[in-house]
């Protein structure tokens, strides 16, 4: 116990491993996939049948998800704070009026 209150925590590391990002392959690859479709052969494509969800920081909040249970979050503590007016106002009426 008295070890711990003198350590001092190290530095944070973070670690970030960026993406390698080729705009020439890319364009390559578009342009392939045109030619293909010009000339009529057709990749197959597989379907999952789920909607595409943006992988993107910060989408979460426009997920429907989110938006319902934040929704149903703020009833729960409006509801609470009417309780709490409703239960201060009926003391306070007591208090001053018996």
């Amino acid at each position: 116990m008295i070890g711990k209150f003198f350590h001092t925590p190290g530095a944070k590391q973070f670690g970030f491993r960026p993406r390698y990002y080729d705009p020439d392959k890319e364009d390559l690859e578009n342009r392939i996939d045109r030619i293909k479709e010009d000339m009529g052969i057709a990749e197959k494509k597989t379907d999952t049948g789920r909607p595409h969800i943006s992988n993107i920081k910060g989408q979460f909040r426009n997920y429907e998800g989110w938006q319902r249970s934040s929704t149903d979050a703020r009833r729960a503590q409006n509801r609470r704070l009417i309780y709490l007016v409703i239960i201060l106002g009926l003391v306070f009426f007591m208090f001053f009026y018996f």
